[in-house]
């Protein structure tokens, strides 16, 4: 999210409206806020075993702030058909593998247990599909000997906060080419 909001200044084709988190302790926020950045907070354990209001409280506040895109970034929900059908090509998320492998969590224990020589991230626009829409953009880097998911999500990090502003640059300017880094 940081990232993301550094990259929206200048000549960048958006800025930030709101930052919308989750969980009311996210730091995010906090960096959000002392750029005067909005935040708001709709708390996912306010909502257990309900999906549908969840997704409806945050559309509520989302309508509210009139969004053009979202980009979600450490949202660790799964979101409903419903919801992303109201957001269909205006929803980003950055994950942590080269998909489509590897949806969901543990994604760099997983590329490591099956042995991969490469990994990565990926930018893909959001859809009903869990980490499934289509791709904007892919980083990779090497799986080297020793790796350990820490240190692999270490080394896919900085790949990620490159990655993310180059594709929403392009996205926003309604580009939908890939992006790939190295």
């Amino acid at each position: 999210m940081v990232s993301l909001v550094e990259a929206m200044t200048g000549d960048f084709p958006a800025r930030p409206c709101l930052v919308l988190s989750n969980r009311p302790e996210a730091a995010g926020l906090a960096k959000a806020a002392a750029q005067g950045i909005p935040t708001e907070v709709v708390d996912h354990t306010e909502y257990e075993g309900d999906r549908v209001a969840y997704d409806a409280a945050l559309q509520a506040v989302l309508e509210r702030y009139a969004p053009d895109v979202v980009c979600l970034a450490g949202f660790m929900r799964i979101l409903t058909p419903a919801f992303t059908a109201l957001w269909t090509g205006r929803m980003l998320n950055i994950h942590p593998s080269l998909l489509p492998k590897y949806k969901g969590l543990h994604t760099h224990a997983r590329a490591l247990d099956a042995g991969d020589t490469e990994h990565g991230c990926t930018v893909h626009e959001v859809t009903s599909e869990l980490d499934g829409g289509p791709i904007l953009g892919q980083a990779k880097v090497a799986v080297e000997s020793g790796d350990t998911p820490e240190t692999l999500a270490a080394k896919v990090l900085p790949y990620e906060h490159q990655l993310y502003p180059a594709v929403l640059r392009r996205f926003v300017s309604g580009d939908k080419t890939q992006v790939f880094l190295p």
